[in-house]
Formats: structure tokens, sequence, C-alpha cells
């Protein structure tokens, strides 16, 4: 456990090994946001990177004050894992890639209900259902690796004979149409959250909440009826949101920013589209406020992907990786900013929380075809 929790001042705890790359902006942005009004304490996940104005991969607490620019615009992004019935010893990487079609355009109301009766679509938001969204989500088909705790495994039906399915983004502009109003009228300020204005917010919040674990789901159901097969759910998380919670025995609010929920079941931990994927048991760890990393963490900004990367790798080469995975990825300046060198090592950010005793790996992951977007920009 030792060298990698760190508590660099009071409230403010870094899960982080001499290993791990660690950008300086971000603990800044940490400290920084850790001295606003009302916020108790702080937790740095191994994956922390700068944001906008805020770090992405960190949590903090709380007692009276909401902080909605802290969550930002992307209320509810998250990750699900879904098992396919699709067989990896009959796998045919090109005609998935054929089958999986085209992603990008939304689906309506009258498409959902007739493909999936049993899901009452929440189209009063209208924000590009059943879509990915650009950044770093994406959806992605991946074999079973390793096995690490065969128990937890064989308990929730994980199958290496199966393909799985990993599905990771949010609110889709409601998030943003959300914050956006926020601040027009009250800035970056917090909110005290029993105020009329507070309880506004947070009732617009849970609403996005819930518009992003239904848009996973429908993207998953819509990839799985494109490829013919079935599915089942075995994580679903959001890594964005702010929850009611009780830390160190205060009752107060915790802000989730690009961390992964500790308390809601399995976790699913992407690596980047040229790494592995973990599936991990969260541990009881109350001193990193009961978070996880959400992801691997950026280490180059998006703006300095392209020149780092363009005279060496051409977009076909970037497009294939080298666990043999396809990128689909129309767009030329993304496929650049999410190439996996601007990531961390998915390994050293899963070994920092398995030394703090935060988590459990129960299997690894290995991509075979990512879907990022298939429309060219114009």
């Amino acid at each position: 456990m030792g060298n990698s929790i760190q508590q660099p001042s009071a409230g403010i705890t870094l899960i982080v090994t001499p290993e791990l790359w660690l950008e300086g902006e971000a603990i800044k942005q940490l400290h920084t946001t850790a001295a606003l009004p009302d916020i108790s304490y702080a937790a740095a996940m191994p994956d922390i990177h700068p944001g906008r104005g805020y770090p992405i991969g960190a949590a903090f607490f709380t007692t009276q004050l909401i902080y909605p620019a802290l969550i930002g615009g992307d209320i509810g992004c998250g990750m699900s894992l879904w098992q396919t019935s699709l067989k990896t010893h009959a796998m045919n990487q090109a005609k998935l890639i054929k089958q999986l079609g085209n992603l990008d355009q939304p689906l309506s109301a009258s498409e959902c209900i007739s493909l999936w009766p049993d899901i009452q679509p929440l189209q009063q938001h209208n924000f590009a259902s059943g879509t990915i969204g650009g950044g770093n989500h994406f959806a992605e088909l991946q074999m079973l690796d390793t096995i690490y705790l065969a128990e937890i495994a064989e308990h929730i039906g994980l199958n290496k004979q199966h393909l799985q399915l990993m599905v990771h983004s949010g609110s889709r502009g409601l998030g943003g149409a959300i914050l956006d109003k926020h601040i027009r009228q009250f800035g970056h300020q917090g909110l005290i959250a029993d105020s009329e204005a507070g309880k506004s917010y947070l009732t617009q919040h849970n609403q996005a909440l819930a518009y992003a674990r239904q848009n996973r789901e429908l993207i998953a159901r819509r990839i799985l009826t494109n490829l013919r097969a079935q599915g089942q759910k075995l994580a679903d998380i959001s890594h964005n949101f702010i929850e009611a919670a009780c830390i160190h025995g205060e009752s107060g609010w915790l802000h989730r920013k690009g961390a992964a929920p500790a308390t809601q079941g399995l976790v699913v931990i992407p690596g980047s589209r040229g790494d592995y994927s973990y599936l991990v048991q969260p541990l009881d760890t109350p001193i990193a406020l009961y978070s996880l990393a959400h992801g691997a963490g950026r280490k180059w900004q998006r703006s300095a992907c392209k020149g780092r990367l363009s005279r060496r790798y051409t977009v076909e080469q970037l497009s294939r990786t080298v666990h043999g995975s396809r990128v689909i990825c129309a767009d030329r300046e993304l496929i650049y900013e999410e190439a996996p060198q601007a990531y961390k090592s998915i390994d050293s950010v899963i070994t920092a929380m398995v030394q703090a005793e935060l988590i459990r790996p129960i299997a690894r992951f290995k991509p075979v075809i990512t879907y990022k977007v298939k429309t060219e920009k114009k």
C-alpha cells in the first residue's frame, strides 16, 4: 500500500507510483480545485490529467455546495461492458467491420420502439440517441485475454469463447445544454445544494444521467442488432456525476470528474484504443473517496498529437494496432488525437490501484475492432 498513496496536503490524496506519468498542470488544477469553497476532500486517481480548468481523473467532496462546472458538459459519461453471443473461434474481422455499418446517425424514437419494445426511449431530450459521439468516446469489440479471479468471472458468466463489447459514451449534448444554461446564470460558482437553483440543477443532472445510461444501452443493442448477435450486460457505470454521499462521517456531495464509482459493483476500465482494458472488483476505499480511475488517462494534449505523430505514422498505420485490432475513424484529426501514444499505459494505472488496495483485477481484454466515427468530417 505504502508509496502508492500520497497526501501532499491536508484533505488531498493522490494515487500514484514512481513509474506513473504525471503532468504538473494536472496537479496544479487538483490543488486549485481542492481550494474552492466548501471542498473538504479531494482524491486524484492515477489517470489524472489536465482538463478545462478542472483535472480529469479526480473526485471532490463538499458538504453544502455543488459545482456543476466541475462535472462539466458530459453528465453521465461512462462505460458499459456486454458479453456477446459471437464466438471468438469463428471471428472474421473484415466481415464484422462490414456488418457494423455506420453508427453515426441518431435513432428516432419510432426506430427504438420498433427494434427494442422493452425500452421506452427518453426522446424528450432528442440529443443524438444511439450515437457514440466524438472525443475519446468509442465502442469496441474485444477478446477476453486473461482471467485473474476465476470465481467472480464464472459467477457473472464471463466466457473466453465469446467476444465482449465495451461502450464509452455519455449524454450526447444534453449535459452540455444543461451546463451552458448554468454557466450563463451562475458562472463557475457553486450552488447551495438545497436551494431552488441547486435542486433545479440536480433534477436536470439526474435526467442527463439516465439519458446517458440509456444511450449506452441503445448503442450496444444497435451494434448487437447489426451483428445479428445477442448480448448480456455485465457492467455499467458513469464517471461524470454528482451524488449524495457520506465521507469520513460527514454527509454531503461527491463530485466525480472522470472517476469511476467504487460503490456500484464491478467496474470496467479501458486503456487506449491500442491497449488492454480491465474488469475490476472495487474494494472499500474511503481514502480515495470511494472512486477509481476511469481509464488510462491522457499524457499529451490533443493539440500536440498530430505534430508529434504525423511524421512518423499515417492515418492508415494508426488504424491498425499492435494487437492486430482495427480502428474505424474517418476523422483524420481525431485519429491522431486518440492515438495510443497519447495515453498512459493502462497497466501502470491498474498497478497503482492494486498497490493502493483499491481494486482486484478480474479479467483483461484486448481490442479487436474499435468504432469511433465512420462519417468523414467535412
